[in-house]
């Protein structure tokens, strides 16, 4: 079950950035009028920290897959730039 939940939670970070791409090109555009723009904008924000969670979580399984890869019981931070 939990491999079906990663899934689905992949799936809508994609479908979240998606739409967060497509408001800020429509944004960007500058057709919409003030209250289309401030709900874009809305929506924007909530997509964002959305997107900011789920990268959030995708550390701490990293953090975890690191932790139980070889067997150990060493934890390590998530670094994006570790070349180890």
């Amino acid at each position: 079950m939990a491999g079906q939940q990663d899934t689905t939670s992949i799936a809508d970070f994609e479908k979240s950035l998606d739409e967060l791409e497509t408001l800020v090109r429509n944004l960007e555009q500058g057709d919409l009028s003030l209250e289309q723009s401030l709900a874009a904008f809305e929506r924007g924000v909530k997509l964002t920290r959305s997107c900011q969670q789920a990268l959030k979580s995708a550390e701490q399984r990293v953090e975890q897959l690191v932790q139980n890869g070889d067997g150990t019981l060493e934890t390590r931070p998530f670094l994006p730039d570790d070349s180890n």
